[in-house]
């Protein structure tokens, strides 16, 4: 039986170091600003897109990676003897999966799956770190996937946005611009659900928002409150994510976590002060 490569993409915002690691590889979105594009993560740190973004005149646009790209990871990965997994940022968010999918063609599809995850940053990232820990324990193709169509449809993820402005240009938010109109005082909570953004409520202070993000998930997990894998994101927050882990601990059983900022691709579209909630609760 052959070795498994996981292979995702840069909205998981999983450093290089835990990427090695953990055998991920990881191709990267773009980022298009005033005439130049900028392979994210790679020639645009976190920090720096950040401290841009808040600056800036202008808006950033995002790309996808060409299918090429990805013909090049597999047959690589295929050449060095592995069977390949590739779960991407979700097909109803980004054309990602439609450049994985085309990069695929002609290679071998027993050993080349190109999983549509239904997910994006955290709990893409939180996908690809189990399922990759599971590949390197020795788990199959067959397995890593079945893993993975597991998490997408239990893992659940919460996030508030400072601001409409940047999902609402991305158009990203088709849906939750109708819901929550144009109140500039209301902070939208919002899902990752079915591999779109949807909203769920408007709140009328981000103090007020994050608190009702705890009591949802609270009333989601139920009295036992236990989480297999805790995920914090945070846009340009590293002290808000903290603070938010720290909450989630005292509130659940929290067996694993992840603590990460939002990468400079989706940063594009939600703007700095965005914060999220992502857990993947046990099973009973």
């Amino acid at each position: 039986m052959n070795r498994v490569a996981i292979v995702t993409d840069s909205t998981t915002a999983i450093p290089p170091a835990i990427a090695m690691e953990q055998n991920l590889t990881i191709v990267p979105l773009s980022v298009n600003w005033d005439g130049e594009t900028y392979l994210d993560g790679i020639d645009i740190t976190i920090e720096d897109f950040y401290a841009r973004l808040k600056k800036s005149k202008t808006l950033p646009t995002t790309s996808q990676p060409s299918a090429g790209a990805f013909t090049e990871v597999y047959t690589r990965l295929l050449d060095e003897g592995y069977d390949i997994l590739t779960m991407v940022i979700s097909s109803k968010i980004s054309g990602t999966w439609d450049s994985a999918i085309q990069g695929a063609e002609g290679l071998p599809s027993d050993r080349l799956i190109v999983f549509n995850s239904l997910q994006a940053s955290m709990p893409l990232a939180i996908m690809a770190l189990i399922t990759s820990d599971a590949a390197l324990k020795g788990a199959s193709l067959l397995e890593c996937k079945n893993i993975a169509v597991d998490i997408s449809e239990r893992i659940q993820t919460l996030f508030v946005v400072d601001t409409l402005e940047y999902l609402h240009k991305g158009g990203r938010i088709g849906a939750a611009a109708r819901y929550l109109g144009t109140a500039l005082n209301l902070k939208p909570i919002l899902k990752l659900q079915n591999g779109a953004i949807q909203p769920l409520e408007k709140v009328r202070t981000f103090k007020k928002a994050i608190n009702r993000v705890f009591d949802i998930a609270e009333a989601d997990l139920g009295k036992q409150g236990r989480i297999e894998y805790l995920g914090v994101l945070s846009a340009d927050s590293a002290k808000l994510s903290e603070e938010l882990a720290s909450t989630a601990r005292q509130r659940f059983k929290v067996k694993n976590e992840f603590i990460s900022e939002i990468s400079p691709v989706i940063g594009v579209h939600v703007g700095p002060g965005a914060v999220g909630l992502v857990y993947l609760p046990e099973k009973n």
